[in-house]
């Protein structure tokens, strides 16, 4: 091969990356609740629009704190050993997910119409 056909191969990889990270963003909808889930079972459902913050608890003691502010969520706070849950980004499209392992909480964003929605595993 060419030092041309790398080039090539090189410029239609970054266009097409370009283009699936564009599609994505274009295409990604802003979720309008968060679902929050302890140990499997969901305990709250939040409106993204109302700015609050929840302390949530789980049966071995873990603590989250959950800020929902402009529109979004963000873990603030887990007293978890890894602490990842708290330095992860803040979410607010459709399908997102904040999760906390050690706690077993999942926060995840949601639309109107998701809420009651059976999914493929159960």
């Amino acid at each position: 091969m060419k030092k041309a056909d790398f080039i090539l191969i090189a410029v239609v990889a970054v266009v097409v990356c370009l283009l699936v990270f564009f599609l994505y963003f274009v295409n990604s909808d802003s979720g309008a609740y968060v679902q929050v889930e302890v140990d499997g079972k969901v305990t709250q459902t939040l409106p993204l629009d109302t700015d609050t913050q929840v302390e949530i608890k789980t049966d071995d003691g873990g603590t989250n704190t959950l800020v929902i502010e402009d529109g979004y969520a963000k873990m603030t706070q887990a007293n978890c050993p890894d602490g990842i849950c708290v330095s992860h980004m803040k979410i607010n499209k459709n399908g997102e997910s904040i999760i906390c392992l050690p706690h077993k909480v999942i926060v995840t964003v949601v639309k109107d119409n998701d809420l009651n929605e059976v999914d493929a595993v159960a």
